[in-house]
């Protein structure tokens, strides 16, 4: 999936773009957990796994969940913006069972997890993203701890955002790559 790029500088803060724009979704906060996997009529549960060792859940293209994460620059740190389509944060206390486009987001940055969400919305603060580049992505799960998966690849989405000292250009703006 292709990543978009972002620059905040400390002195002067840059706008900042959209990766797959796709409507936003309420969700609401908590986390379902998984030793075993247990059977559902959603999807195949699938050998592999992601880096946090989480079973992948693949499901079909036509219909299957998919996010979009925005970040911009805001005082104290980044607001993480996410979007979804097919897809909807599960309530509280949800049951562990696999259902068909629900489930919780988790939020890494440069592959660490930072949080598990049931919003579409996150205050990123300044101490988790010091200078340089960073990639934030966030990835579907399912409320058995299954990752949703298309093709043997996770559901997610990524942003690049730069933090430098330096001070912005006149006229300078986000870059896609």
């Amino acid at each position: 999936m292709p990543r978009t790029s972002w620059t905040r500088r400390t002195l002067a803060a840059l706008a900042a773009g959209v990766l797959l724009p796709l409507g936003a979704a309420a969700c609401s906060t908590g986390h379902a957990r998984g030793g075993t996997v247990a059977s559902s009529p959603v999807g195949k549960v699938l050998d592999d796994t992601d880096e946090t060792g989480r079973h992948l859940r693949e499901v079909g293209r036509k219909n299957a969940p998919e996010v979009g994460v925005e970040v911009t620059p805001d005082s104290g740190g980044w607001h993480v913006r996410l979007t979804f389509r097919h897809f909807r944060c599960s309530a509280p206390g949800a049951g562990s069972t696999a259902v068909t486009g629900r489930g919780l987001v988790y939020l890494f940055v440069d592959g660490r997890r930072i949080t598990r969400l049931r919003s579409h919305e996150y205050h990123l603060p300044d101490g988790l993203v010091p200078h340089g580049t960073h990639h934030v992505t966030a990835r579907l799960y399912a409320d058995d701890g299954t990752v949703w998966a298309v093709h043997g690849k996770p559901v997610q989405s990524t942003a690049d955002i730069t933090v430098s000292d330096a001070e912005t250009a006149p006229g300078a703006s986000p870059t896609a790559r």
